[in-house]
Formats: C-alpha cells, structure tokens, sequence
C-alpha cells in the first residue's frame, strides 16, 4: 500500500475538506532538512507549518532549534505557550504588541525582533518605558544579488553592503531601547525559487558565490558594534548551500517539512509529499468532468499557473483553464474523473506549505506504525489565531 492510499484510508471516516500529514514522510523530510543543514542548528520558520503540534514535533528532534515567527502577536503567543526561543522574521510597527513584550521581562527574554530602518527604531524606543530595559533587535541584511540596476530577489531590507551594515548597527548600539543580538540574511532569490532554467541556476551559482563573499565581511562589520548571538540565513531551498558558511550560528527553514509542489522544480534534493488535502467530488456535469467542493487556496506571490493548487491523486485530473480553483466549487477533468462518483474525495497538493492552514481548522496526522492510527491537531486557525 503507497503512503497516501494508506492516509486515504485511514481518513476514510472523516467528512471532506479535510487536511491530511503522513507522519513518516513529515519525519523523514525533518531527517533530510538536518542533513543538509550540515550540522548547524535549523531554526523552524512558524509561517511554513503554522500548527504548534507539528512545530513541537519537530522541535523534539536533535538538529532543530528555535522558532522563526511571522508576526508578534505570533510570537508573543507561541512564547505564553511555552516557546522560549523566538526570532521575528519581518519588522513589526504593531504597538500594541511592542508595549507588551517590552513591558514583559519573560518575553523580552525570549524574543527577538527585525529592524532594518532607523523608523524600527523610533517605534520601539516610543514602546519602551523610559526606565525599561531594552528589547532584542535582529539587524535584516539584504540577500538579494544586485547587477548594476538589477536587483534579484525580494524587496526586503535597504540595508545591502558592508558599510550600510556597519552604520545601521552602529546607529542601534547607540539606542537605549534595543540590544542588537543578531543579524539575518535571506536568500529569496536561492531559498524560494525551482531551478527552472539553466539562466537561473546560473544566476543562484553567482548569487551563493557574491553572498558568500560579502556575508562575513557584514558579520565582521556590526560585531565591532554588538556581541551577536546569531546570524541566520537561508530556506529550505538553499540550506546545504548556506549551512557551509563558518560565520552563521544557525540556519532557516519549514517548507521543506510539508513538501509543496514549489519544490518539485529543484534539482539538488526532493522531499517527500508530507501534506495533502481531500475535497469532495459534488456533482458530475459531464462524463469526463467532476466538480469539487471549495478548493481556491491559492497561494501568495506573483499571479502564476506555479501559485495554483494541483490535483493529485488519483491521477491524471486537470483544472479547467476557464475556470480555476474556486471558492465554493473547482470543477476538473480527465479520464481519472469519469470513476469518480459523487461523494469520492481527490487529494490536492498546495504550491506553498503552511498558507493552506489557514483554510482549515485542524490536520489528521496519519502515523507510519498504524494506518489506522490518525491524530487530529488544531492548527493556527483552529486554536483561533489569525496573524495576517
């Protein structure tokens, strides 16, 4: 029996729309993300899971270490729950939750924040009593590679070489409202992007070459400012590549855990398809055509075929062109549909990893020693949270 017949059956009693992990497949992608990693320790990005019991799972295992939030709120939540090691991976301007973790002495202990603007700063220090104690601040480096005017990769930080580096850290330390403890470098342009073509597998040779270069130089640069207590960089798609660098103290990823279409289009590793979701066929309006219940969970990012959810299992489904993945319907088609009869499911894979978790409340973890072993979890949604 393959792995997701026996996650079929196993959830056979369950009504569709439904989520699905199979647990071996979840544990042996955690076992190949440390691999890669080299031994330096992963930190779990919260954003590409977004269920705590999965993020305790993985936690458990050696290799892992810390969380990388998305938000504060997040992360102020995770840490009331227990998490004791946070790292915020985008600036906040939320003052509500800014005034909390720093009139919090556990919290601030706990998390660290992104800044990559003297306006971070501003809102902080506007945050912090007058007599409190600084929060933890993580300096955002530019990763993207830039060629004359090109810039490939995300729009993130402005701060990109040595000296802008050097002045930003130089301008924290002189702050009494924050302590810098860290720096981070993300790799969009490596991390999260398929080797479609052989331009943009050159591309990420001479990006992994130029970060390679400029990244100590950076390190070297704010530690005369700040005793730093790590310096992250990377995703589960440049891992191996970044985890080499004697100057980081740990590495990022979470995609990786759940295995989404997006990885299918790269070469130097393949996780295994961990996570799935079941929509329920409602009608059949024509001898090859079957129509689904719900199924618009497209995922984030440019508006591309690549951000479409794909029908998996049983094979040979297609979306209609004309009509898509919609929000109370997703009709598809092939000779795979004319079997399907009212009331079967067909399971769906997600081009990203955690972004459909917010379209259900909980996820059946299906375990490797007994098909009919399934464990049902809340996810951030089912627990009621909604972080943006």
């Amino acid at each position: 029996m393959s792995t997701w017949e026996r996650v079929h059956d196993a959830t056979a009693h369950l009504s569709p729309p439904l989520a699905a992990i199979d647990g071996r497949a979840l544990d042996a992608n955690a076992a190949d993300l440390v691999r890669r990693a080299g031994g330096t320790p992963i930190r779990i990005a919260t954003k590409s899971v977004r269920c705590r019991a999965v993020l305790d799972r993985v936690l458990a295992r050696p290799g892992f270490a810390g969380l990388m939030a998305y938000s504060l709120p997040e992360a102020i939540w995770l840490v009331r729950l227990g998490a004791t090691d946070v790292l915020v991976a985008y600036p906040s301007v939320d003052r509500v939750a800014l005034a909390e973790l720093a009139s919090d002495a556990s919290l601030r202990a706990a998390i660290t924040v992104m800044v990559d603007d003297p306006d971070h700063l501003r809102i902080i220090s506007e945050c912090v009593p007058a007599a409190g104690d600084p929060v933890r601040v993580c300096l955002d480096v530019d990763a993207s590679l830039r060629v004359g005017p090109m810039h490939l990769g995300t729009r993130r930080s402005s701060v990109h070489s040595v000296d802008q580096a050097a002045s930003a850290a130089r301008h924290i330390a002189a702050e009494r409202s924050v302590l810098l403890v860290g720096i981070m470098f993300y790799d969009a342009q490596v991390a999260g992007l398929p080797d479609s073509s052989a331009d943009v597998r050159a591309m990420k040779k001479v990006s992994i070459r130029e970060l390679r270069h400029r990244r100590p130089r950076i390190v070297d640069a704010v530690a005369r400012f700040a005793d730093l207590e790590l310096v992250n960089a990377g995703g589960t798609g440049s891992l191996d590549r970044v985890a080499e660098d004697p100057c980081l103290t740990e590495v990022a990823a979470g995609s990786g855990l759940y295995g989404p279409t997006l990885f299918d289009g790269y070469r130097d590793f393949s996780p295994q398809p961990a996570f799935a979701y079941a929509l329920p066929v409602t009608r059949r309006p024509a001898p090859d055509v079957r129509t689904l219940f719900s199924g618009g969970y497209v995922a984030s990012g440019p508006v591309a075929a690549s951000r479409h959810p794909t029908p998996w299992l049983p094979e040979g489904l297609a979306v209609l062109p004309r009509e898509g993945v919609g929000e109370v319907q997703t009709p598809v088609s092939g000779e795979a549909a004319r079997e399907l009869a009212v009331g079967d499911r067909v399971w769906w894979r997600h081009p990203k990893a955690g972004e459909v978790c917010e379209r259900f409340s909980a996820v059946h973890i299906v375990e490797a020693d007994a098909a009919d072993s399934v464990t049902t979890v809340p996810t951030y949604r089912g627990e009621g949270q909604c972080f943006g």
